[in-house]
C-alpha cells in the first residue's frame, strides 16, 4: 500500500455558491482549508503517477457543453436533454445508499456531500463517447464518501442508479432501454481519484441535461459510463448486469474503457470528433484509456481488454 500525495499547487480549488437552497453555503466548504491528503490516500495506488487535474487541451465552450449531449432520459437527439431537461425537479434530492456497507440510509443530497467532509475541486478532464470534449467539472473523488461508508468485505462492485420518473423524463416512456438506467464499476475502480462525484461544471451548478444534481465522471471510460441525476447507491458481491449491456451485449460491455484497439461492431473507435473543432477538421487519435493509461492502465493488469470490452 502506498500514500500519494499532489501538493496543493497542482489542483485548483474554487469555491462554488450554488443557486439551489444556497447549497455550498449550508455545507460550508472552505477554499483551501481541508488539505489534500484525505483525497489521495488509496489502496493500490504505488504504480499511480501524477494525477492529470488539468491537461493542455482547449477547454469545450460552455455552450457546448450543455447543449450536446447524450441523455436518453429526455430523447435520442443530441439536443433533447437541453430541450426538456428543464421538466426535472431535482429540488429536494435525495441518494439512498444500501448493500454490503455498515448502515443502509437514504442521504438528503446536503448531507451526503457533508458526509465527505471536503471541498470542492475543479477537475478539467476529458471525455469521450466517439465524440469528445474538454470539460472543466467540479467535484470531489468518489473515494472520499466510500471510505465513510464502512464497506463490508463483501462490497466487490458498486451499483448506480439514475432517477425515474417518466412524467418529467419523457424519454423515459420509449421502450429503447429498459429503465431506471444502471451503470456498475468494480470497488477499485471506482476508489481511484479520477473517478469523481460531480455537482458543477465551468463554475456553475450542474445543468438539468448534464446530470443535475450529482452526475458521476470516469474520464478513461465510453460516457455512457458516467451515470446522471444519480439517486441509489448499491454495494454488491458480484458483477452486476448494465444497462447499456443488457440491452446490447455484443456491443457494450461492463467495462467499457476506452480503447481504440477495439472498434465498436458498427463504427471505429480509433478516432474521435471534438465538439469544437471545424467541420473541416480531421478526427483525433483515440488515445489508449484517453490518456489516462499511466494513471489508471494497473487497475486492468493482466486483464485481456479486448475481450473485456
Amino acid at each position: 500500500m502506498a500514500n500519494k500525495k499532489i501538493l496543493a499547487s497542482e489542483i485548483t480549488a474554487e469555491k462554488i455558491y450554488y443557486d439551489r437552497r444556497n447549497f455550498l453555503k449550508k455545507i460550508g466548504f472552505a477554499s483551501a482549508a481541508i488539505g489534500f491528503s484525505p483525497l489521495l490516500s488509496f489502496a493500490n495506488m504505488s504504480q499511480a503517477k501524477k494525477i492529470p487535474h488539468d491537461i493542455k487541451d482547449s477547454l469545450t465552450s460552455f455552450k457546448d457543453v450543455t447543449s450536446y449531449n447524450n441523455f436518453y432520459e429526455f430523447g435520442l437527439q443530441k439536443s433533447s436533454p437541453k430541450a426538456h431537461a428543464h421538466k426535472m425537479k431535482v429540488d429536494p434530492w435525495s441518494v439512498e445508499i444500501s448493500g454490503h456497507i455498515e448502515t443502509n440510509k437514504t442521504y438528503a443530497l446536503e448531507d451526503l456531500v457533508k458526509l465527505a467532509s471536503l471541498e470542492e475541486r475543479v477537475y478539467r478532464l476529458r471525455c469521450v463517447e466517439g465524440w469528445s470534449m474538454v470539460i472543466p467539472w467540479i467535484g470531489f473523488s468518489l473515494s472520499v464518501l466510500l471510505k465513510k461508508l464502512a464497506l463490508t468485505s463483501r462490497a466487490k462492485y458498486i451499483i448506480f442508479e439514475t432517477l425515474f420518473r417518466p412524467d418529467e423524463m419523457e424519454g423515459q416512456k420509449s421502450r429503447v432501454l429498459d429503465w431506471p438506467y444502471l451503470e456498475a464499476l468494480r470497488i477499485d475502480e471506482a476508489m481511484h481519484p479520477l473517478t469523481l462525484l460531480c455537482f458543477g461544471v465551468y463554475g456553475k451548478v450542474l445543468p438539468n441535461q448534464n446530470g443535475a444534481p450529482v452526475r458521476l465522471i470516469i474520464p478513461w471510460k465510453y460516457g455512457f459510463k458516467s451515470i446522471k441525476s444519480i439517486v441509489k447507491i448499491k454495494f454488491v458481491e458480484s458483477m452486476p448486469k448494465t444497462t447499456w449491456a443488457l440491452s446490447n451485449p455484443n456491443e457494450y460491455g461492463f467495462y467499457a474503457n476506452v480503447n481504440p484497439n477495439v472498434d465498436h461492431p458498427r463504427w471505429t473507435q480509433a478516432t474521435e470528433r471534438r465538439i469544437g473543432d471545424s467541420i473541416l477538421a480531421k478526427r483525433r487519435k483515440t488515445e489508449f484509456l484517453n490518456g489516462y493509461a499511466e494513471e489508471v492502465g494497473y487497475l486492468y493488469s493482466g486483464l485481456d481488454l479486448k475481450k473485456n470490452f
